[in-house]
């Protein structure tokens, strides 16, 4: 039986429908959700949230922190809400310019290695790049 999930920023509802596995990577480290898992609310970090459905691609989604909650709904079915501060699909993340987002954070880190804003910068950047350059493998 499959899931429903449901990933949201504050702009829109990105994505939502129906999968077999949500795959997000917490602060506690990555989790995986499947239909029947326990009720639970955890910090996402920033990282790829992948969406795996019964013979459809792999569906990843760039995530920059927020929350997921599993909760069971009326109908005893799981569902799977992925609250974000921002939320990319892979197929709507402009290369290029993370590319040059990556480019401006390392060039912040060499003038201040302990320049956090830059590492998070940094890291959001790798993350749309991942997802973006798997997606264009597909």
């Amino acid at each position: 039986m499959a899931m429903q999930v449901e990933l949201v920023s504050p702009e829109a509802i990105v994505w939502s429908g129906e999968a077999n596995m949500v795959i997000a990577r917490t602060l506690e480290g990555d989790a995986a959700f499947m239909e029947g898992h326990i009720p639970m609310i955890g910090a996402l970090a920033t990282g790829v949230v992948r969406v795996i459905a019964d013979g459809e691609p792999e569906r990843q989604i760039a995530v920059h922190s927020g929350f997921v909650e599993v909760t069971p709904t009326d109908g005893g079915a799981t569902k799977v809400a992925v609250l974000s501060d921002m939320a990319e699909l892979a197929e709507d993340v402009d290369l290029a310019r993370a590319r040059g987002a990556k480019e401006r954070a390392e060039e912040a880190l060499r003038a201040d290695a302990d320049d956090e804003v830059a590492s998070a910068a940094l890291r959001r950047a790798e993350v749309r790049i991942l997802v973006a350059e798997a997606a264009t493998k597909r």
